[in-house]
């Protein structure tokens, strides 16, 4: 005749609500305080602002560059816009010409 030892039994008997205790104090202690927790929600709700007013400028950005694209397409590109980068990249200006940036 086989017994088993008190702590057997008493492991037996406690063994899975302790596991199941231990499991969901984890999960919940990262739930609430885990690097995306409860309590991290205004600092990620800050980071998102920040990351869609740093894309909304990347946007902006790429929609000028497109246009600039655009009005040098090789098959009807813009004469103002030629002789403005013709005249940036060779440094040519006349005397009496007067330059007014437009940036």
């Amino acid at each position: 005749m086989s017994r088993s030892s008190p702590f057997r039994s008493v492991l037996r008997r406690a063994g899975f609500p302790a596991v199941a205790l231990i499991s969901m104090a984890f999960f919940g202690y990262y739930a609430v305080l885990g690097p995306n927790g409860a309590l991290t929600h205004p600092e990620v709700r800050q980071q998102l602002e920040t990351r869609q007013a740093e894309y909304a400028k990347l946007d902006r950005q790429r929609a000028e560059l497109k246009n600039r694209v655009d009005l040098l397409d090789p098959k009807g590109a813009d004469p103002d816009l030629v002789d403005e980068l013709a005249r940036k990249k060779l440094n040519v200006a006349r005397p009496d010409e007067i330059i007014v940036p437009l940036d």
